[in-house]
């Protein structure tokens, strides 16, 4: 298709759906399998740019709900657009809004119109239709923009960590859900099919931004294939596969995603939204996907959790009190080659000292990077027994493969 956005097959793995490939953008192009770091609010928290584009990171990801709350959309359009605001020059992808409205469900209310939020800057009540979602998505300018779609609550029901931390939140989504789940899920698929028409109408910068559109369904095979049906009526330039991070289970989330990604067109990219840990990201690309986000590891990094090939580490734990070694041997990350030890990482975290959060949170997404570096490799040599020797902690999921 003709558009700015390019997507090319090089290699196949010849016992998965796997496959390595290069997306070109208007800001140039980045290799997949991919993993994009979130920076919400035009930020990697606490990172320079050039120390992100360092670990390897090639693409990020912005949240277009919240720019649209703080500076305001029209404000990062009059300075020149994302990447000029927040000085990326590579290539960035918005999500819509359509996420928030399942994680602030205690604070939305939603009808075939869109989404009426309570701001959680100001208060103000806000209407997210698909309209104006993309109608922020052309004033912010990404690369890759994002259709509004309706993520209906799991079907099993909130997670225990919604519960804990969030029982309002827990609340809201149980009543979404309400006595009829399966009807529910079916619901969000018609609604997330006529969101998708109405924003493809309303994009205004085709020739700039490529629209993906966004699979829902649930855990639910009739139903995504029906969501696939629907949203490959529109030739995009990529679809996404969403609300499968929304509480499910590994076993559920590589399931749901293996028949999913094997319905959806071959010459386009397949983007992941939301996921995930590692077991997830190889699972989900020896079914076919091609493109992730997460929050894991910014977010671990700056409560002193570092991923390892073997494992998560919690660096305030005692046992690094006097541990003289690196976050993970043979890591080339700035704080591993650098010499930062475990011992004084834990020093930082207990001492409230900011650069801690810093050096494991460039540690953790080159953790990241380099694991699709290496995926990248078993695809291309038909490798996947000396990369699961060598990623334990994502290699788990080759066992019964």
């Amino acid at each position: 298709m003709s558009g700015p956005i390019h997507f090319t097959v090089h290699d196949r793995c010849t016992e998965s759906a796997a496959r390595v490939g290069t997306v070109d953008t208007p800001h140039g192009s980045f290799a997949t399998p991919a993993f994009m770091p979130v920076g919400t609010r035009a930020t990697i928290k606490g990172l320079m740019p050039e120390q992100v584009a360092d670990t390897g990171s090639e693409i990020i990801l912005n949240n277009a709900y919240h720019l649209m709350l703080r500076p305001g959309d029209e404000s990062v359009r009059d300075r020149g657009g994302v990447h000029e605001f927040m000085r990326w020059d590579g290539p960035i992808l918005t999500d819509s809004g359509g996420y928030q409205a399942w994680s602030m469900a205690d604070i939305n209310a939603m009808t075939d119109d869109g989404v009426a939020f309570k701001s959680i800057v100001d208060g103000q009540k806000i209407m997210l239709s698909p309209e104006r979602a993309i109608e922020v998505q052309n004033n912010l300018g990404p690369d890759i923009i994002m259709a509004l779609d309706d993520c209906p609550p799991s079907m099993d029901g909130p997670s225990a960590h919604v519960e804990q931390l969030r029982p309002e939140l827990a609340a809201a989504l149980r009543k979404r859900a309400g006595c009829d789940q399966r009807g529910r899920v079916a619901e969000a698929v018609e609604r997330t099919a006529r969101w998708l028409d109405r924003c493809v109408s309303a994009h205004a910068r085709a020739d700039e931004q490529g629209l993906f559109g966004i699979v829902q369904g649930g855990a639910v095979p009739e139903l995504r294939a029906r969501s696939v049906e629907q949203i490959t009526q529109h030739d995009l330039p990529g679809y996404a596969i969403g609300g499968v991070a929304v509480g499910e289970s590994p076993e559920q989330i590589a399931q749901t995603v293996s028949m999913t990604a094997g319905l959806l067109p071959e010459d386009r990219p397949r983007y992941l939204m939301g996921v995930g840990y590692e077991r997830d990201l190889v699972a989900a690309i020896r079914s076919g996907v091609d493109m992730f986000d997460c929050v894991l590891p910014t977010r671990n990094g700056r409560n002193a959790g570092g991923f390892t090939r073997t494992g998560r580490l919690q660096l305030r734990n005692a046992q690094f009190k006097n541990d003289d070694g690196p976050i993970e041997a043979n890591c080339d990350c700035v704080a591993c080659r650098g010499g930062f030890s475990r011992a004084y990482l834990r020093h930082l975290f207990h001492a409230g000292e900011m650069l801690g959060a810093v050096l494991l949170s460039l540690h953790n997404l080159r953790h990241f990077q380099r694991l699709m570096l290496d995926i990248r490799a078993a695809i291309r040599d038909d490798a996947w027994s000396a990369f699961a020797r060598a990623w334990p902690v994502a290699g788990l999921h080759l066992a019964g493969s």
